[in-house]
């Protein structure tokens, strides 16, 4: 008897598993920690249904990387069940190197080490335990495979990894101007010449597509207040970090405790299972502790995440003025009786930045009936070519508006 588990989601409703090594992958601890990462950080804080987890975008992906791959090979596409098996637990584990709070805290508690590096190293890692069976899922997934539209089914401008996250994101906070047609894309997607592209009569659900991205941008993940709720978090980590390397008595002990400190830097290879015990669990627990915390600025700040006090947060077109980033923080200075430098935890400015499509990176190539191949920016009356491959930057100030 053949090998079958369903899960149901939400968004597609029933997903198949049939294969027990992907079975026995997904039951690993480390793939059930994403359970306990959220896939929007704090976007939860603007957009109350924005609750789902790593684990659910995952399985997701997951789906729509098998009806990819079927729709491939009906098409005559060469795909062993080698090569398809690696390609889905490819996907499976391409977030698997998040940690707590996704993106929001990348680079804080590990400097200088992403999480596309962290994914790649917990994949080698279970290999080793699932005896090289995850070899063909590396290659493909570090592009060093043969078929290179395996690789970019999992990371290009038109993956399985944005399809999912656009219409998860979009079903969850219930913001419809995320919507795409992601079947429609599918089953328009081919290979030409080894290379993944999408027949002609995809052009328009393709430019929905990047204009749905655009606006799910500036709309919830650069939300301004989304944006200010996860800074917050930034600080706090940071500030715990200095009362931590001062005193480390004022921090409890645990996981956080060891990443805020040491940091690993160059290192974190050695300390995996270390880095596997951490999640969004840990973090919230430790501001809720920090609530009460002698340090006045690290109180205020995670009574600030714990009760949705968020900051005042200003967007806008040119740099933040340094009278303006100034006179924040000397009020943030009266307002609290705090120093200049505790100041600067309470009042910030940084820079958000957005392109929709970036053409001098992994192009949308679009296969016309006659075998001429475009890219998507080079279509005739393409909406694509009006201004939406330049980036767009916005600067923000965030800063206390009135004492907590």
């Amino acid at each position: 008897m053949s090998f079958r588990k369903i899960i149901n989601d939400p968004v597609y409703g029933f997903i198949t598993i049939d294969n027990p090594l992907i079975s026995e992958i997904i039951s690993h601890p480390w793939y059930q920690r994403l359970r306990r990462i959220k896939q929007m950080a704090l976007a939860h804080l603007v957009y109350p249904g924005a609750v789902h987890t790593r684990l659910h975008h995952s399985l997701g992906a997951y789906h729509l990387m098998g009806n990819a791959l079927n729709e491939l090979k009906s098409k005559g596409v060469d795909i062993s069940n080698e090569e398809e098996t690696g390609a889905k637990i490819a996907i499976l584990l391409h977030d698997i190197g998040h940690g707590p709070f996704s993106h929001a805290l990348e680079n804080v508690l590990m400097e200088n080490v992403r999480h596309e590096e962290l994914s790649l190293l917990l994949m080698e890692e279970l290999n080793r335990q699932f005896n090289g069976q995850l070899q063909t899922a590396i290659d493909i997934f570090t592009n060093r495979y043969s078929k290179p539209f395996l690789h970019q089914l999992i990371s290009g401008q038109l993956d399985v990894d944005r399809m999912d996250y656009l219409t998860r994101d979009s079903f969850f906070t219930g913001v419809n101007e995320g919507v795409i047609g992601y079947d429609r894309i599918i089953k328009m997607l081919a290979v030409h010449n080894g290379a993944l592209m999408v027949e002609e009569k995809a052009i328009y659900s393709i430019e929905k597509f990047l204009v749905a991205r655009r606006l799910m941008y500036w709309q919830v993940y650069l939300h301004k207040t989304v944006l200010g709720a996860e800074m917050l978090l930034v600080k706090i980590l940071e500030r715990a970090r200095e009362a931590g390397l001062e005193n480390p008595d004022s921090i409890q002990e645990g996981t956080l405790k060891m990443f805020l400190l040491n940091r690993y830097e160059g290192r974190i290879a050695d300390h995996l299972d270390a880095f596997c015990r951490l999640d969004d669990t840990d973090v919230i627990a430790a501001i809720k502790s920090w609530c009460y915390h002698p340090d006045k600025v690290l109180s205020l700040l995670c009574e600030a995440v714990m009760n949705r006090h968020l900051l005042k947060v200003r967007l806008q077109n040119t740099p933040i003025e340094g009278q303006d980033l100034d006179r924040a923080r000397k009020e943030m200075m009266k307002t609290f009786d705090i120093d200049e430098k505790a100041a600067a935890y309470l009042a910030f400015t940084g820079i958000a930045e957005n392109r929709t499509y970036n053409p001098f990176n992994e192009k949308i190539n679009i296969l016309f009936k006659d075998g001429t191949v475009k890219d998507i920016s080079q279509v005739d009356n393409a909406l694509i070519q009006h201004n939406l491959s330049s980036p767009v930057k916005k600067f923000y100030i965030c800063y206390f508006k009135q004492p907590l």
